[in-house]
């Protein structure tokens, strides 16, 4: 029996895009899908480009609490027995969701699937692949690997594990992946399946060190601790936005002891201490820079 799919795509004001994602969505070709826009009351023409496509999609455009509520709201207006959710500014490639259907079919034990996905431009341009790994929950804690328009997972799930949670802004789907991974195992289908739209105004560039505050807040709550890594990667992104060219010595060396404080008060605010590792760690990095700076090699 061929399994039913619900495609969800929350949208707000993202009538440049959206045509584009809706096209990717219905040139899938799979009979059984209930595609559903829950639009968060847009100004920018998205309903006249909805209204174009009515009669193979469902929407509603009303005022919401923003893109986390949407997707919830969109999970429980549908009933397809596996759920995607795609932006309205990302795409499916051709074919994925027959790819993941077919995997959902071949193996009824499977509750999660992630695919490859690449980062696309405003154009549709491939910029990169999406850095992807093999399924390992601890891994997963350290990195986000999976590309959210790339997964799907069933119904049932919500049922176990509930929604989306609606606190969040920026990291709704890590902390979700997050809370699912540490019962079940995802499975890994190696195919491309998504474009994930990267420019200047979307969430994940435009608001990066928000995004990252929310991510530490998210570990901390979630794991009881925030990994090294995700701390570093905070600071990193608060030093880009006041140092930019680290091509000279001496401006390297400022980086890296801003990074250094950052990092170091980012480990006691988030972890209550500095892990002697850390601090180690750390002190590697000042002393390259010092010997950068100073025609010194590091020891």
């Amino acid at each position: 029996m061929t399994l039913s799919v619900s495609i969800i795509t929350p949208s707000y004001n993202q009538g440049r895009f959206i045509e584009r994602t809706i096209q990717s969505v219905l040139k899938q070709n799979v009979p059984t899908l209930d595609f559903m826009v829950v639009d968060g009351a847009s100004t920018d023409g998205t309903t006249e480009i909805l209204e174009k496509y009515e009669k193979r999609l469902r929407w509603i455009s009303e005022t919401d609490k923003g893109q986390t509520e949407a997707v919830n709201k969109g999970i429980r207006l549908t009933d397809g027995s596996i759920i995607g959710w795609l932006n309205s500014d990302d795409i499916y490639y051709p074919g994925a969701i027959s790819a993941v259907t077919g995997l959902f079919e071949e193996r009824p034990e499977v509750e999660v699937v992630f695919g490859e996905a690449d980062h696309i431009d405003e154009n549709d341009r491939v910029i990169e692949p999406y850095y992807t790994e093999d399924w390992h929950y601890e891994r997963l804690k350290e990195v986000c690997f999976l590309c959210q328009p790339a997964v799907f997972f069933r119904r049932r799930i919500t049922e176990r594990f509930g929604y989306l949670n609606e606190n969040l802004q920026y990291c709704m789907d890590y902390e979700y992946w997050l809370r699912l991974g540490a019962e079940i195992p995802f499975v890994r289908i190696k195919k491309k399946l998504a474009g994930s739209r990267m420019y200047h105004e979307n969430k994940t560039l435009g608001q990066r060190l928000a995004a990252h505050r929310e991510i530490n807040n998210m570990l901390r709550s979630r794991l009881g601790t925030v990994p090294d890594k995700w701390i570093y990667n905070y600071a990193h992104v608060l030093v880009d936005r006041k140092i930019s060219d680290r091509t000279k010595p001496l401006n390297d060396l400022v980086y890296v002891m801003m990074l250094i404080g950052i990092s170091s008060a980012g480990f006691l605010y988030w972890r209550k201490n500095l892990p002697l590792h850390s601090a180690r760690t750390m002190g590697r990095w000042a002393a390259a820079a010092f010997g950068k700076a100073f025609g010194k090699s590091a020891t």
